[in-house]
């Protein structure tokens, strides 16, 4: 994963930032003005947008106002709260999001120093594999004064509003913003490794304890997870009965287990109850069952237990659920691996494209599987040396978002599969009759795919394709064992008489 970091739009923070304080001039940032085009591309605000810098909507602005915390979030009116879930996140995670707000003391207003303050602010994002530096103005769009997208609680704090306008810029305008995947910007704030896990499906009961610790593990690691219930059209965003909301992504804000005690005396014992803690982005409307935050399960632990989880009776858009209901209601879960050198991954990064080209031997864009065309796309050859390894592949086309703006951003519906090929290939595969397949993704519009096995040692291939044939796009695969695996793209083809060599020694 590159550690380098470029400049998005080539505009330098540095030499920007200096040339305004000289000028004693505001930044005004003109790859992004402040007027309509940066705020929508389709459906126009209710009022008039009017852009104001901090300065101008409160006497005393602060990047930060004691710290930073999960709580400095509220979703605005753009249908964005994937992205504001995963700043959620971000906030509980100090070693990710210092990268994702760089330099942030020198980023403040500084009372002491006004002269210094020029206006500009500077955020990072894993862009499709490379670190990216977005430059921002301070302005921010307001209907009557107030802040209409995401906002903190405190009316001083401005990193979430304008940690959501450089991602904004990234990716066109704030409308454009409006419907995703909160593992797609965890991604883009940290180059996590993006799984998705299916609730919905009937969970046994040791399946559920495996599937709670592995979260566990996850969240230790410093992992980041988030969850959502699936949703018609004309159901996004509608409240259940029990408070969730449908179509809405959350933030998985703890996976611990609670000590509550039961009997009293010498019959006194206590058990360690599954528990995940949440938050809505909206700030406000939790969960209302058992465990949210004035149920009388509550009772059953110590005031030393509640202290230490930070629980907190109000409608702040936090709280907690047993693991079982978790599992229970919501359908889907995101969970972004943060794939640390030190924690024995050896990552092998791959860029590539769907081509098309009239010759089969160069065509480079053949569709799925079923297509006799699949064995034209990219193939990329890796090696398990060890007796047996664990596996993560992710492949990640390039996010189309940014066209929204043109009517041309929807995703590529895309897959990969998994074969076990002879030791000695070096070649391209031309026929699946004889290599076993050992795994496979669902074809879908999401930005990634991903696969998590155990393979036993072998040489194996690694096919990405879309879904139809004659598809261009780019995309990068990543590939995670414990030892090096030697990737590589297959770009050669092996002779035709070799082939029908082989063909024929295989048959017998």
């Amino acid at each position: 994963m590159s550690s380098s970091v470029v400049a998005f739009k080539n505009q330098n923070y540095a030499e920007l930032k200096r040339d305004c304080i000289q000028r004693r001039k505001l930044f005004k940032d003109p790859e992004f003005p402040a007027n309509d085009l940066s705020v929508f591309h389709k459906e126009q605000p209710r009022d008039v947008v009017k852009w104001k810098r901090p300065g101008e909507i409160t006497s005393n602005p602060h990047l930060f106002v004691e710290g930073i915390n999960s709580h400095d979030l509220n979703q605005g009116e753009v249908g964005n709260c994937w992205f504001v879930a995963a700043s959620s996140c971000l906030a509980l995670k100090p070693n990710i999001w210092e990268k994702v707000i760089p330099d942030w003391e020198e980023q403040d207003w500084d009372p002491k120093h006004p002269e210094n303050y020029a206006g500009i602010f500077h955020f990072r994002f894993w862009v499709f594999g490379q670190w990216t530096d977005v430059v921002v103005d301070d302005r921010l769009p307001t209907v009557n004064g107030r802040l209409i997208y995401c906002h903190s609680n405190s009316h001083n704090e401005f990193w979430s509003a304008l940690l959501e306008k450089a991602y904004a810029k990234l990716y066109g305008c704030y409308e454009s913003l409006s419907g995703g995947y909160t593992g797609d910007a965890v991604v883009d704030f940290s180059g996590a490794v993006y799984e998705v896990i299916n609730l919905d499906k009937e969970i046994s009961d040791q399946d559920q304890i495996n599937l709670f610790e592995k979260l566990r593990k996850v969240y230790k690691r410093g992992g980041i997870i988030s969850c959502g219930i699936t949703a018609d059209r004309d159901q996004i965003e509608a409240r259940l009965a029990n408070g969730l909301v449908m179509g809405h992504a959350y933030a998985v804000t703890a996976v611990k287990r609670v000590h509550i005690g039961h009997g009293q005396g010498e019959h006194s014992r206590t058990e360690a109850i599954p528990m995940v803690r949440m938050r809505n982005p909206w700030g406000q409307k939790e969960w209302n069952g058992p465990w949210s935050d004035s149920s009388r399960e509550w009772t059953k632990i110590s005031d030393t237990e509640r202290h230490n989880l930070g629980l907190t009776v109000e409608d702040d858009g936090e709280f907690w659920m047993s693991f079982r209901d978790w599992c229970r209601h919501f359908s889907d879960a995101d969970v972004c691996h943060i794939a640390d050198p030190s924690q024995t991954w050896n990552e092998a990064l791959h860029f590539g494209k769907w081509i098309i080209h009239e010759d089969p031997q160069r065509n480079r864009s053949g569709g799925r599987k079923k297509n006799k065309t699949f064995l034209q796309n990219p193939q990329y050859l890796f090696d398990v040396t060890k007796e047996m390894d664990e596996v993560m592949i992710t492949l990640q086309q390039k996010d189309r978002r940014i066209y929204k703006k043109t009517g041309h951003g929807d995703n590529l519906v895309i897959g990969f599969s998994v074969f076990k090929v002879e030791l000695n290939r070096e070649h391209r595969m031309h026929r699946l009759l004889f290599n076993k397949q050992v795994g496979e993704t669902f074809y879908s519009r999401a930005r990634s795919a991903f696969l998590r096995c155990n393979l036993p040692r072998g040489r194996y291939v690694v096919i990405p394709s879309t879904y139809y044939p004659g598809e261009e796009g780019e995309f990068m695969l990543r590939i995670f064992t414990n030892v090096d695996s030697g990737v590589r793209e297959l770009t050669t083809d092996q002779p035709r008489e070799q082939r029908w060599t082989s063909f024929f020694w295989c048959g017998k």
